[in-house]
């Protein structure tokens, strides 16, 4: 348990005890105390003597109670904690917060496992076999479905001071249910809880509920800490072995997304269609794919009007009198530019087909543009 965290406990215990209290731990030293003037001094003398006398219940010496703090998962008890005083009042405070020390500490070992086991969980660390054995140990509840968000943080916040996965814990205080994992600096884990059914009958609803949690993240990012997120989405899993699928599935669609979509903040790995094909295609094969499509040069020898003669196109559905209009041009005008695009590059963007391949065609100029050789 971290040094921050005994002290926090002695801060709410000092008014209610009304004496010096101090935690030293298995090196001597004292990591937390009342007085914080002696925060961070030795007392390395009393910690070998109390080892020397172990079996006894406590320790008194110069004016202060001894007692080890004990842990259900160690014979040996890591810490030990003192009370300025020789009395019997002394000795009964020394034991109840030793009891309370310790139930706390073993509390925040539980979490600690459990947090451990679904990060190497989700990173493919821990062996199928054994994943089953640990998650009953640690009391996971296997009747309901997780999922994975994988939220993205931008490098100005490190330069800030400004920790990402303190932000994710404050969003999802419930340590029993969402688990925060921390990456590295700018990527963070979420591994939430969602119902059974939703996983098993794909139930629309839910997965806007699912798409819903993605927005909380990206507005209370923006909202409160000033700071823009991209999250990635996994699919739901019933199983918590299958959650390394989730969490690949969500690492995928930041990729992706970051490929076709950079607008995008939030990228769902369900949405993701024909790009998450193209994006694990060998390069070679995409390159070759070009070259039968396209005639040397033809792409690039299109000019910026004609590319955004072709997007509108694309997004109005391939409809003329709806894209000249949005264009603001007469549509002899866009009749003349798609011949224009046709001459160039040997597809009229009018017929369905043609419209395909092309379509097809730049998201894998735009993928080539974005990755090194794949084979």
């Amino acid at each position: 348990m971290s040094n921050k965290k005994f002290q926090n406990m002695l801060g709410k215990y000092k008014n209610i005890i009304g004496r010096e209290i101090g935690i030293i731990d298995e090196n001597g030293n004292i990591i937390a105390c009342t007085d914080s003037g002696k925060t961070g001094k030795s007392r390395e003398n009393i910690c070998h003597e109390i080892k020397f006398y172990k079996n006894k219940d406590e320790y008194i010496k110069d004016g202060y109670t001894y007692k080890y703090i004990e842990r259900a998962s160690d014979s040996m008890a890591e810490y030990i904690l003192f009370v300025f005083g020789e009395d019997a009042e002394a000795s009964k405070m020394a034991s109840l917060l030793a009891i309370s020390f310790g139930s706390f500490e073993n509390l925040h070992d539980e979490e600690f496992n459990r947090l451990s086991f679904m990060k190497n969980v989700i990173l493919d660390n821990i062996l199928p076999g054994d994943i089953f054995l640990k998650s009953k140990e640690l009391n996971f509840n296997e009747s309901v479905g997780r999922l994975v968000y994988l939220v993205k943080f931008p490098a100005q916040l490190i330069q800030h001071d400004i920790n990402s996965a303190d932000i994710m814990q404050s969003m999802f205080p419930d340590k029993s249910k969402d688990f925060i994992v921390s990456l590295d600096e700018r990527d963070i884990a979420l591994i939430r809880e969602i119902k059974l059914d939703s996983v098993l009958h794909n139930n629309n609803n839910k997965n806007e509920d699912i798409e819903k949690v993605a927005k909380e993240i990206v507005s209370t990012a923006s909202s409160e800490f000033f700071t823009k997120v991209i999250v990635g989405i996994g699919s739901p899993v019933a199983e918590i072995k299958d959650l390394s699928r989730s969490f690949k599935e969500a690492q995928i669609a930041l990729e992706v997304g970051k490929v076709f979509d950079n607008e995008k903040e939030i990228i769902n790995y369900k949405n993701l269609g024909i790009g998450r094909i193209i994006y694990q295609l060998p390069t070679t094969l995409c390159e070759v794919f070009l070259q039968e499509v396209f005639k040397t040069g033809a792409l690039e020898s299109l000019d910026r009007e004609s590319l955004m003669t072709i997007q509108s196109f694309f997004e109005n559905n391939l409809n003329v009198s709806e894209t000249s209009r949005r264009l603001f041009v007469h549509r002899n005008t866009l009749v003349y530019r798609l011949e224009k695009i046709k001459k160039l590059t040997g597809l009229d963007l009018r017929e369905f087909e043609h419209a395909i391949v092309f379509k097809v065609a730049l998201m894998v100029k735009k993928y080539l543009s974005s990755k090194p050789v794949k084979y």
